[in-house]
């Protein structure tokens, strides 16, 4: 990681920069994977499973029986881990369910709102460098929460043609059943148009690589919704001289080992405080079994030393990262966080580190990233739902809010619109 000291904020912007993108390229691989996928369903998805996965499938649907098996090859431990995180994350999420509306604006006029589930949603599970079943109780929980009336999800296979058995355990604990095994851009093309064995979806959920990320955008196109635009994970951790070095470093690291094209930043109230932290990850990262990949992501990666609060509050809200650490002295923390605008998720104090978030304290870990927390909310319940809005008007109601009805309508030269009340006050007052 380069160290930058007071940076101007001209600067921030490229410097800050995220590792390019190159969208059209990977678009013209992806789009006859769509095509293709359209055109032969299954017959496709097993043709892109030999060629990408090397592994010829034979039921692209996990069947009961190896839904079954798989809870005996998890151990003891990470059933109860997993259960613990479910029970959390069940928790959080039943929260956020908030009551139909129901109001009269005037008398005679009443208006409600109701919430419903997202009727077909499918969940894309990466399978591939790192099997994440955390991300199933991610977002199987909240489909479940929200009522979906149909939950698929999809996963890559290993070279046995079997999905990782953490995997199917997690997925059947919250009733899942439909278990497809396919990954990629293949997979999200096949939740998109529907195949013999894959139903077509409304909306599509998971993180997933460049490929399975533009994929989701074509999906878009197609009329098919996605939980938000998203790139490679990111951390950025806003540090002081309270912080602990170690942990912050940790913390860079977490972030890190996710790929080759994740970033890490840090943001450091003093050039010590950097050092310090840099010093602890030269040290932690040669203990990590994926050292390599957290190497070359550290090359995407930036300490800023930035001695003014202020700037470091607008440095971080224009970067805008997925995951923000805040370890800073205790009687600015509540001030920093107050004023933090752009963030998927916020972490706060020495002793809450992002890995919390990714498993196991409540909240979701499907986070905007690429700069998309501006604008973008990280995965909830409301993620699977809608709002539908209802009215009911009396012939009271129709008497008090009709003339206002006309005249706008009138002045939008809008004559049906006008009409459709003006044949409705003529009827009551001819049998009045």
């Amino acid at each position: 990681m380069k160290i930058l000291v007071n940076p101007v904020k001209g600067e921030w912007k490229s410097e800050l920069a995220r590792p390019v993108q190159k969208s059209k390229d990977i678009e013209k691989i992806v789009k006859p994977i769509m095509r293709k996928v359209k055109r032969q369903g299954d017959k496709a998805l097993k043709k892109f499973a030999l060629e990408y996965d090397h592994v010829t499938i034979k039921n692209l649907l996990a069947s009961r029986e190896e839904i079954s098996a798989a809870k005996a090859l998890v151990s003891e431990d990470l059933q109860k881990a997993i259960l613990q995180a479910k029970e959390n994350i069940d928790k959080f999420h039943e929260a956020q369910q908030s009551p139909d509306l129901v109001m009269d604006t005037m008398e005679g006029v009443t208006c409600m709102r109701k919430t419903v589930g997202i009727q077909k949603v499918g969940l894309y599970i990466p399978g591939g460098t790192a099997p994440l079943f955390s991300t199933v109780l991610m977002l199987g929980i909240p489909a479940n929460i929200a009522g979906c009336e149909e939950i698929v999800l999809c996963t890559p296979p290993n070279k046995e043609g079997n999905i990782h058995p953490a995997i199917l355990y997690t997925a059947d604990l919250i009733g899942i059943d439909k278990i497809v095994k396919v990954g990629g851009a293949q997979a999200v093309a096949a939740m998109t148009y529907g195949t013999e064995s894959v139903p077509a979806v409304d909306k599509i959920f998971g993180p997933g690589n460049q490929y399975v990320t533009a994929a989701k955008q074509l999906a878009v196109k197609k009329g098919v919704a996605i939980d938000m635009p998203a790139g490679p994970s990111e951390v950025l951790v806003y540090a002081d001289e309270s912080a602990i070095p170690a942990f912050v470093a940790s913390d860079l690291l977490s972030q890190a080992e996710h790929g080759v094209d994740s970033q890490v930043i840090l943001v450091a109230s003093s050039e010590k405080v950097a050092q310090k932290v840099m010093q602890e990850v030269d040290l932690q990262v040669e203990k990590l079994s994926r050292k390599e990949i957290a190497k070359k992501a550290l090359g995407n990666s930036v300490a800023v030393v930035i001695n003014n609060q202020d700037k470091a509050i607008d440095l971080i809200n224009e970067y805008a990262p997925e995951h923000l650490i805040i370890c800073v002295k205790e009687e600015d923390e509540e001030e920093v966080v107050n004023r933090i605008k752009n963030a998927g998720s916020v972490f706060i104090g020495n002793f809450t580190p992002e890995s919390a978030g990714d498993y196991a304290s409540g909240t979701n870990h499907t986070l905007p990233t690429y700069g998309y927390a501006r604008n973008y909310s990280g995965v909830s319940l409301d993620s699977f739902t809608k709002k539908i809005t209802y009215q009911k008007i009396t012939a009271k109601g129709i008497q008090n809010i009709g003339p206002t009805i006309e005249i706008m309508a009138e002045n939008e030269l809008l004559e049906a619109h006008k009409n459709a009340v003006t044949i409705r006050l003529n009827y009551l007052k001819e049998n009045s």
